[in-house]
């Protein structure tokens, strides 16, 4: 699934080797045709709201309209956030770096780096993306943020992808995701410190975020064994990854085993 290559000794580098499946034509154009229409009309006429967003307020403002297009904003319109008499929302505990994406993505369908279809290569790519590996347009491009109170950098897509489970935006949820997996040459702290943040903001039925940190780890583990910010992780624990992580290694070596007792009859 993700198959890893190294720009050092402590960076995770770019799967280079999707799965077939996701690069099929009609698939491909599927997507591209997502991304080419935004989720909203040309003509917006409802009224516009004013979002207070973070504890050092910024202001944002949005038609009604596309600001429903999220289940949370369509109750948040009717309920305690509102403020209907200046047709205000508070959203106190969200990052206004963070929502101007997902005010982005309800407008144009996506965010910056956008999501971009290379007919050269035959592959989607990252706008902007700098190629100094020579991936075929993969490259790193805006790949942290700095949210308050996380002790460092976080991949901005997996911030984005919770703000989704949040605002259940479920389409940009899988953007955000495909998009992550483009961006090459993430220092292992940030990894795992974006693997515990994915970890605290996304319910344990998430499959897709906790799955794709679990099989980074495991496809890229001789970074990860011989650094020492994994192991002063490991060391503190507090978070469900390592168990998952844990369980998730168990079931790779016990396909291996069973690959080879295929071969050649044995067991370990």
């Amino acid at each position: 699934m993700f198959k890893r290559s190294f720009a050092s000794k402590d960076r995770a580098g770019k799967s280079v080797r999707p799965s077939k499946r996701s690069f099929r034509g009609h698939q491909k154009l599927k997507l591209q045709q997502k991304l080419d229409s935004p989720p909203v009309g040309n003509t917006l006429t409802s009224p516009i709201i004013t979002l207070v967003v973070g504890r050092e307020p910024r202001i944002f403002a949005a038609h009604e309209d596309v600001l429903s297009l999220s289940p949370f904003f369509t109750a948040a319109l009717r309920g305690q956030f509102y403020e209907s008499a200046s047709k205000r929302v508070a959203l106190p505990d969200e990052d206004p770096q963070i929502f101007s994406c997902i005010l982005e993505y309800l407008y144009k369908g996506d965010y910056y780096p956008r999501l971009q279809y290379n007919k050269r290569h035959v592959s989607f790519e990252l706008e902007d993306a700098q190629d100094l590996h020579n991936l075929g347009g993969r490259g790193s491009v805006e790949s942290t943020v700095d949210i308050p109170g996380a002790g460092g950098a976080l991949l901005k897509d997996t911030v984005i992808y919770c703000a989704a489970e949040r605002y259940g935006l479920d389409e940009l949820k899988r953007l955000a995701l495909r998009k992550q997996g483009l961006q090459s040459g993430i220092t292992v702290d940030v990894i795992l410190r974006s693997a515990r943040f994915a970890y605290d903001n996304t319910p344990d039925s998430d499959s897709k975020l906790r799955a794709h940190y679990l099989a980074l780890i495991i496809r890229s583990r001789k970074t990860f064994k011989r650094s020492g910010t994994m192991q002063e992780e490991m060391e503190i624990g507090g978070s469900k990854l390592f168990f998952d992580l844990f369980v998730a290694m168990c079931n790779h070596v016990d396909d291996i085993v069973e690959i080879g007792n295929n071969r050649s009859p044995k067991t370990i």
